[in-house]
């Protein structure tokens, strides 16, 4: 009999599992042959395709080439319930040499990113490239651990749950290593549309 039960629910629970469960990422495709999309100490303009969200970043530093660093992402389409952006924008410019904390506004997600180098004060400064989904609202956010984990280490950021996405990030900058840690704010985004607008 406890056969016969399990037979007729392992299936049952497969499915909801898939359904209502938590999808993982596999490995994550930066682009044509894993190439940077920078060169040191040149400024990049980086867009996922439409509909798709920053869901990975890898950047590695050099001491030597200004203490810049080269970077790379990768995106992937939103959830289906999201449907498509309604709008998308550049957010206002982070400035190099300072610390910085930024989301998108109107509810937005990260769908991209744009910076210039600044050889007099060997740092970037950043602009966000966002977009909405009609009024979806986020929640549950939180801010990943650093990234990289010490000044001048390699960097390698991924998102790892399918139905979490970039909303926007905070940094600090080291004027003695010339370099920036970020976390990532990470949240969810409601399925139905919300009644306000987060700033």
């Amino acid at each position: 009999m406890d056969l016969a039960l399990l037979c007729v629910f392992l299936p049952l629970v497969t499915v909801v599992w898939g359904q209502y469960g938590d999808y993982y990422y596999g490995p994550y495709n930066y682009g044509d042959n894993d190439e940077w999309v920078n060169v040191y100490r040149q400024g990049f303009n980086f867009q996922c395709p439409h509909g798709q969200v920053i869901v990975a970043v890898r950047s590695v530093f050099s001491k030597k080439e200004g203490s810049d660093r080269l970077w790379n992402y990768a995106c992937m389409p939103v959830a289906q319930s999201l449907g498509e952006p309604t709008e998308c924008w550049w957010e206002e410019i982070n400035r190099a040499g300072t610390e910085w904390y930024q989301t998108c506004s109107n509810n937005g997600l990260v769908a991209g990113f744009q910076s210039q180098y600044f050889p007099s004060v060997l740092d970037r400064e950043w602009q966000f490239y966002c977009c909405s989904y009609s009024r979806r609202c986020p929640y549950s956010c939180w801010l990943t651990t650093e990234y990289p984990g010490h000044y001048g280490e390699d960097m390698d950021m991924m998102m790892y749950t399918y139905d979490h996405y970039i909303r926007g990030a905070t940094t600090t900058f080291s004027a003695v290593d010339r370099d920036r840690q970020w976390k990532f704010i990470v949240c969810r985004m409601t399925e139905y549309d919300c009644p306000f607008q987060n700033a």
